[in-house]
Parts: C-alpha cells; structure tokens; sequence
C-alpha cells in the first residue's frame, strides 16, 4: 500500500535529534508494511493529484485549523477533493482537519491543555478494532472537535475529550485526537519544555509512567489501512 504522510508540523527543534520527525514517529508505529512517502505541508508540498496514494495520513500540528494560513485551506481543499476509494486517517490536527473539511466544527477548548496520559472509553465498536474497552493514549491538544462532522460515528469518548475518536460512514476514514505515534519520553519532554503553558505538568509527566496503548491503536489504523 502506498502510504502518504502529510505532515503538518515538526517536534521543538531540539526535540528533532532524539526523537525524529512525526514521519518517523509514525513508521515506527505502523511499521514496514507500508510504501511510506512524506510532503511537508507547511512548506507547499501535497501530492500532485489527490489519487496518487492508496491512503493518506495526517499528522499533528501546533497550527489551529482556524488560523487562517493558506496551507491549511489548501489541505482541507486536497482532503475534500480526494477520491471516496482513498483512505484516510487524522491524528490530532489531522482529526480537527479532517473534522472541519468534512462539516464538523473545531475551537480552542475553554478546558484548557490536554496533555499526558489520558484514558477514552470506547463507545463503538469498529471492525478494524479488537474487544478494548477503553485506550490509554499520550494526548498534546488545547483544540477540540466541538461539533461532530454529519456521517460520521463517536469510536471513542471522554469527559475531557467528547470526539476523541470518529469513523466516517460515507468514506474510508478514521480520525483520532490523541497521539499513539507519540514514545512516553517524547510525550514528556515535550510537556516539560511547555511547562511555562501548562498547568499540573508534573501530573501530566508522572501519568505516562501508566502502561499505555499506543500499539494497540497502532494495530488499529493498520487493520484500518489492511481492510
């Protein structure tokens, strides 16, 4: 399967070094069953036709879906414009996008950061997933999904996080706001590098010491993508 990645934005520069590019966090994730290929978005690259890859893959960002900057109009246009065949999957910005170009609504949440370990119940079962009642999943955000996209159903839901995890019925996409790509030490120190921005970050640091599901959820998009 041909696998393009649409990367949205990059870890703090001196984060780069010790734990790559969201790309790399992600072929780590899905691993090598994948012709990967990646366009840096922000810098002007999309691939040259929508149906030029079997799937796409969006990553996170620290831009909003609602700044205004012309790449992101650019990439709501490209999703909208691919084919119905072509799957997708969002990753926190990647879902908030997703999310918007499909008619849903996002907003910088009034709760504030979600950052650390965070535990979303599951609330519909997928084919794609396996019998897991909840996912303990690293999650970076101040945005959410305030309004659900129209022909899209809740896979997975929290107090904090009401549309955490979307599965598109009139297309194959799923979208998730939470982070399985991210390593408990990437997730750390990118939380203590914001510190001056977060509340309770020690609480958030000491959280991901919790046995998460990042490859679980990782299982999850590949049997998506495999289907």
């Amino acid at each position: 399967m041909k696998l393009a990645i649409l990367e949205t934005g990059a870890p703090p520069v001196p984060l780069v070094a010790r734990f790559g590019r969201y790309p790399a966090m992600f072929r780590r994730l899905l691993g090598d069953g994948f012709d990967y290929e990646s366009y840096d978005v922000p810098a002007g690259e999309l691939p040259p036709v929508p149906r030029g890859h079997d799937a796409y893959l969006i990553t996170g960002s620290p831009a909003g879906v609602y700044d205004g900057l012309p790449w992101i109009g650019e990439l709501a246009a490209f999703l909208r414009a691919a084919d119905r065949h072509v799957k997708l999957v969002g990753i926190c910005f990647g879902h908030q996008i997703m999310a918007e170009a499909f008619g849903g609504h996002v907003e910088k949440s009034e709760k504030g950061w979600g950052v650390g370990l965070h535990t979303y119940p599951v609330v519909r079962r997928e084919p794609w997933m396996d019998d897991a009642p909840a996912v303990a999943v690293p999650a970076s955000h101040q945005d959410q999904v305030v309004i659900q996209p129209p022909k899209t159903h809740v896979v997975a839901s929290s107090l904090f996080t009401p549309y955490a995890g979307l599965a598109w019925i009139d297309r194959p996409a799923i979208s998730f706001q939470f982070h399985p790509e991210f390593s408990p030490d990437y997730a750390r120190a990118l939380i203590d590098g914001r510190r001056d921005r977060i509340a309770d970050a020690d609480r958030a640091i000491a959280s991901l010491d919790r046995p998460n599901d990042n490859a679980r959820v990782g299982e999850w998009i590949g049997r998506f993508l495999a289907r």
